[in-house]
């Protein structure tokens, strides 16, 4: 190496944001970026009088990732917890010489102020929250200006409403956010409203579905080809997803189906805001917010090798949890309203529900979530002779086929003639209660039970006059 060479390289090293050790074969410290002494606790000669076997031995390196990919030969990606508590994500890789290892260069971030934000933004919205429950009663300014400002975004429940709250407070920021949930839930549909309520509203709104694409198209689909950049591409190239979304929002659905290329590919058009077009070596800029979605747990998907811890650090800024709609029956019928309007519109008749089948929209579990809802009144809505839909035989079609149906407390109660449906709802709940109150040992249980707070319920009975639970838990 010439010696411009060498200096190239050191200035890297020193100047990196990342921290950088240089590992001979044997585990011997060769060289460190000077950042490394406050991340790990050591001075630099320290650690360059050490081996990496050495580190780990006395907690240093927690573990290490260098002796992972000396037992491998295979880079590796890695969490570690420094001897001075530090949280860093580290990866290595193995640098072979005529078959033998011969370095490990490894690198590192430090997370703890990112993990430390992290957990004030999670103290925040926790905060945030108990001010929503505690001014229900009688809302303020800010909610109104969001009943102003959702749209068609059907929210009546009130964790559906911290969400959107949440969401309208964050949007004018370019911050990335991680949508979780199970399928239907409407992640889609509250990421075109954090688009519509960012400064970018007038930009594109590129939804992709990353299940929906086969993995050998998927580079040329997201990032773009030149012309003659493989065989059948078009002769005027194309530009890909990422630079479509230019100045807007970009949604990738399903996050955790990405391949692992593109995982690596897409961390680095997040860190560099630019990508490079397939057949091309002139790197484009690109600027577009970032949203991205998931049915899965990405943590345990990092667990098992499946998606790369960095670029689940860099989503997850904002974590968002969709709660699925059995928890939020509040949001049922303002959905319904909502979808049977579509419906009329689109097939030009005006069909309204009999009373005796809200019991089956209130009760059911609904495990297809609002997708699932929406088809089932579609497809009640094209079943109906009438103008009136009336058959609960169509009951939500996953619930039939698995199980008889079940007595509950909902289906033994149709929407009486003079009833609202906010009394209606009430009357329910009530019954709810009371029969849980007889075959539930406590407020704790109840609470249990229903997935809600011993507080919530202490208040929903003394709201319906009921007598909570004289046995105590054992």
């Amino acid at each position: 190496m010439s010696d411009i060479d060498s200096c190239v390289l050191q200035t890297i090293v020193e100047t990196a944001n990342d921290h950088f050790f240089i590992v001979g074969g044997d585990g011997r410290v060769l060289d460190i970026s000077p950042g490394a002494e406050a991340v790990y606790g050591l001075s630099r000669e320290e650690l360059l009088a050490s081996s990496v076997q050495q580190l780990q031995a006395a907690g240093v390196l927690k573990p290490s990732i260098t002796l992972e990919v000396m037992r491998t030969r295979r880079p590796a990606q890695l969490m570690q917890v420094t001897g001075t508590g530090r949280r860093v994500i580290a990866e290595a890789y193995p640098v072979f010489v005529e078959g033998k290892l011969e370095r490990v260069i490894s690198r590192s971030r430090d997370l703890t102020d990112l993990q430390l934000l992290q957990d004030e933004y999670a103290l925040l919205q926790k905060r945030f929250s108990e001010h929503l429950k505690r001014s229900h009663a009688a809302p303020d300014a800010e909610e109104q200006a969001l009943d102003d400002a959702l749209d068609d975004l059907q929210v009546r429940s009130n964790v559906m409403r911290e969400i959107a709250l949440l969401l309208k407070r964050v949007a004018p920021s370019d911050a990335n956010v991680l949508m979780l949930g199970e399928s239907g839930v409407g992640k889609t549909a509250f990421a075109k409203q954090l688009h519509r309520w960012s400064q970018r509203c007038n930009g594109p709104f590129i939804d992709v579905n990353c299940s929906a694409i086969p993995e050998n198209l998927f580079e040329s689909e997201m990032f773009g080809y030149q012309p003659g950049a493989f065989s059948g591409a078009a002769r005027q190239g194309k530009a890909g997803l990422l630079e479509q979304a230019e100045g807007g929002t970009l949604f990738l659905d399903e996050i955790g189906e990405l391949p692992l290329l593109m995982q690596t590919k897409l961390l680095k058009v997040i860190q560099d805001g630019s990508l490079t077009r397939l057949g091309d070596t002139r790197p484009r800029r690109v600027d577009f917010r970032l949203v991205v979605a998931t049915n899965q747990d990405l943590a345990k998907q990092v667990e098992a090798g499946h998606f790369r811890l960095d670029l689940y650090y860099r989503l997850n800024v904002i974590p968002v949890t969709l709660p699925p709609l059995r928890d939020r029956r509040e949001d049922i019928p303002d959905l319904v309203d909502a979808c049977l309007n579509r419906l009329n519109q689109r097939y030009g008749r005006q069909k309204i529900l009999g009373n005796q089948v809200w019991s089956t929209l209130m009760g059911s579990e609904w495990p297809g979530n609002v997708r699932e809802l929406e088809n089932w009144l579609e497809r009640a809505w094209l079943s109906s002779p009438t103008d009136q839909i009336d058959s609960v035989a169509l009951g939500p079609q996953r619930a039939t086929e698995q199980e008889p149906p079940r007595p509950s407390a909902f289906t033994s109660a149709p929407l009486r003639d003079d009833e609202t449906l906010s009394a209606y709802l009430a009357r329910l709940e009530r019954q709810l209660l009371e029969g849980l109150c007889q075959t539930h040992t406590s407020t704790y249980a109840i609470a249990k039970r229903l997935g809600i707070s011993q507080s919530t319920v202490v208040r929903r009975l003394r709201q319906h006059s009921l007598n909570a639970p004289q046995r105590q838990p054992r």
